[in-house]
């Protein structure tokens, strides 16, 4: 019995800016479109790396309910706003970030001093407003790295400092997955799938680099549940079914013949035309 046939076009598109892209795998055997499409949009969601604030420590705030002197937002607004913050690191380990104001301004995450272990990714993002020359803002914001959402209880420490707010953290660098499926061809076949994928991150990752480390995650998972010698020959398996699509491209051969001698056969026939020499 032929193995089942694996896709022979996966296409990469890029969207409105770079933190969008469209995959389309083409083509699918019947109904694996949908099983693929929902597995990778799962893993897409939840599954990936990625950075994200876990606490602050804002001076002269003991707590999130609390208002700060000259600054616009309290204390939990701007728990809020820093939740949206989006960052790229470049550790495992917990990177500590400094911001220090004064004045009347608009502060923003490009105002948060430079680390050589992040790097802030929407800097225009607004933190909060100093609406006097004599206000001040200074807080420590605290970056880890993980995986899904995370709750502040998850990230409580045993020897927590005074004026450390813990936040609730979500880590997904992907902010969008949509997912549908179409009808294609193959040979004479109508009812293959065509999966298209419509990817949105949120800057500190491709759609592309998103979806590769999807497919290796779901790879790794379900390799897992072989033992050694079966993945073996789940390997060889896969080197056969390169024969299968083979076979499909010569479905499209006969299929293109078979078009021309059936237009062939229904043109009106010419007479011929005896040329005789002088």
């Amino acid at each position: 019995m032929q193995n089942i046939a694996l896709p022979k076009k996966i296409e990469f598109t890029n969207g409105a800016n770079a933190q969008e892209g469209v995959v389309t795998v083409e083509p699918l055997f019947p109904g694996y479109g949908m099983t693929l499409g929902n597995s990778l949009r799962r893993v897409l969601l939840s599954s990936l790396p990625g950075a994200a604030v876990v606490g602050v420590k804002i001076k002269g705030a003991s707590h999130e309910f609390m208002a700060l002197p000259h600054v616009k937002e309290d204390v939990l607004e701007i728990v809020l706003n820093l939740k949206q913050l989006r960052l790229k690191i470049h550790t495992e380990d917990e990177v500590r970030l400094d911001l220090k104001l004064k004045g009347k301004k608009v502060v923003t995450a490009g105002d948060i001093a430079k680390n050589t272990q992040a790097e802030v990714k929407n800097p225009d993002l607004v933190l909060a407003h100093i609406t006097d020359e004599a206000g001040s803002l200074e807080m420590e914001i605290v970056v880890h790295e993980g995986r899904g959402y995370r709750m502040a209880e998850g990230t409580k420490r045993e020897n927590r400092e005074i004026g450390y707010i813990e936040l609730d953290s979500i880590y997904s660098p992907v902010t969008l997955v949509s997912i549908d499926v179409e009808n294609t061809r193959v040979g004479k076949m109508t009812n293959w799938d065509k999966l298209v994928l419509n990817i949105k991150t949120d800057g500190t990752i491709s759609p592309e680099e998103a979806f590769n480390k999807a497919v290796e995650i779901l790879v790794n998972q379900y390799s897992s549940l072989l033992p050694n010698y079966q993945v073996a020959e789940l390997v060889e398996a896969d080197e056969k079914t390169e024969e299968v699509v083979v076979e499909d491209e010569e479905i499209e051969e006969e299929a293109d013949k078979d078009e021309v001698v059936e237009k062939k056969a229904k043109a009106p026939k010419k007479d011929k035309v005896k040329k005789t020499k002088k």
